[in-house]
């Protein structure tokens, strides 16, 4: 990662390398020997050489899709103590003021990020801070559009906080996400756009934020984690 400062607190992280993410690793050679397998006896059953073709590239482009998957491309990340930083890719599908029961208790404005199967799966840190709060929860496996996923599926919730305010971050399994990932412990103090964790195939981020945030994005937005600003919070606070 190299750095960049300038003025007002604000500055710039920049991932200057495509990786793969090491939650792929053991998926992605599972997937080479199980294609090259399915290949070979493809190959002994059928003599004709436009089905070994097809079935190879359907194998190719199915292992391109797990790869992809696993991406963490070249990103320059914002860094600003007074904005709050999409945790996820994707496209926001809620923003209403909720009562949040879990942790605050209180009223608090809700922006949900759906993510595709298709988008960039590793999540990131918000705001800088320490780590309030974590806690897992079992739950079901509803589409991850569902009003009620937030509180039944099965989930993590994490609460960050510094000076400034507190900000509550819930990853959410979806209908093909079946493993969450989360790597935060309670007192930790973290970077703002540096990894928390990652949802395997499809997914939601929620996150509450307090009611005098000022939202900079729309229903329908593509966002990127790490980079697309949801929120600001007023000089007043």
């Amino acid at each position: 990662m190299l750095f960049l400062h300038g003025s007002s607190g604000k500055s710039m992280k920049i991932n200057n390398k495509y990786n793969i993410h090491k939650e792929g690793y053991k998926i992605i050679i599972v997937s080479v020997f199980l294609l090259l397998s399915l290949n070979i006896v493809a190959n002994f059953i059928h003599s004709d050489s436009s089905f070994r073709i097809f079935f190879g590239t359907l194998s190719l482009i199915f292992f391109g899709f797990i790869v992809a998957f696993f991406r963490i491309p070249f990103r320059i990340f914002n860094l600003h103590n007074s904005q709050i930083i999409a945790p996820a890719d994707g496209k926001v599908v809620v923003i209403e003021e909720v009562e949040e029961p879990e942790y605050f208790k209180d009223k608090r404005i809700q922006v949900s990020i759906f993510m595709s199967p298709t988008n960039v799966h590793v999540n990131r840190n918000p705001i800088a801070g320490e780590v309030k709060y974590v806690k897992y929860h079992p739950g079901k496996y509803l589409v991850a559009w569902h009003p009620k996923s937030s509180t039944k599926n099965e989930r993590y919730t994490v609460v960050l906080g510094n000076d400034k305010l507190q900000v509550l971050v819930r990853q959410i399994a979806g209908k093909l996400a079946r493993r969450i990932v989360n790597y935060l412990k309670v007192g930790e103090e973290v970077e703002q756009c540096e990894e928390f964790g990652f949802i395997k195939f499809g997914s939601r981020v929620d996150l509450f934020l307090p009611l005098e945030t000022e939202i900079n994005v729309n229903i329908k937005d593509k966002v990127k984690g790490g980079v697309t600003i949801i929120g600001t919070i007023p000089a007043s606070v």
